[in-house]
C-alpha cells in the first residue's frame, strides 16, 4: 500500500516540511528586534548659593584679571560693544581678549567658553 501512495507520501512530507519551514520563518521574522542602548552622560550637580573660585582650574586655564572679567561680562549677556563701554576699552581690545579666552579655554563659541568655565568654577 505504501508503494500505491508513495507519490502522495513523499509530497505530503515535503509539504508538512516547507509548512513547518514557514511557520518557523514567520515567527522569527514577526518577532520584534530589541536593541539595548547605553547612553552615558555627564551630570552636573547642581552649584551651591555661595560661589567660590576655582584657583586650581583658573591656574590651568591661564586667564588673566582681565580676560576673566570679559568672560564674566560675556557670561551676563552683553555683546562686544557694550563690554568695551564698560570697561573703557576700544572694541578691538575686547575681540582680542575675547579671542584669547577661547584660545585658553579651547572652545570654539562664547557659549562653550562660558559653559566650561562655569563647569569648572571658574565663573559664578
Amino acid at each position: 500500500m505504501v508503494i500505491r501512495y508513495a507519490l502522495e507520501f513523499y509530497i505530503g512530507a515535503i509539504a508538512i516540511v516547507f509548512t513547518a519551514f514557514g511557520i518557523w520563518l514567520a515567527l522569527k521574522l514577526s518577532r520584534p528586534k530589541v536593541n539595548t542602548v547605553i547612553v552615558e552622560k555627564q551630570i552636573f550637580l547642581p552649584r551651591p548659593a555661595d560661589f567660590t573660585l576655582n584657583e586650581k582650574e583658573l591656574e590651568k586655564t591661564g586667564l588673566s584679571t582681565r580676560e576673566l572679567e570679559v568672560l564674566q561680562l560675556m557670561a551676563d549677556g552683553l555683546s562686544n560693544q557694550e563690554i568695551a563701554a564698560k570697561l573703557y576699552v576700544s572694541l578691538s581690545t575686547i575681540k582680542t581678549h575675547s579671542s584669547k579666552v577661547l584660545e585658553k579655554m579651547d572652545v570654539r563659541r562664547r557659549t562653550q567658553a562660558i559653559d566650561k568655565a562655569k563647569k569648572l568654577n571658574i565663573i559664578p
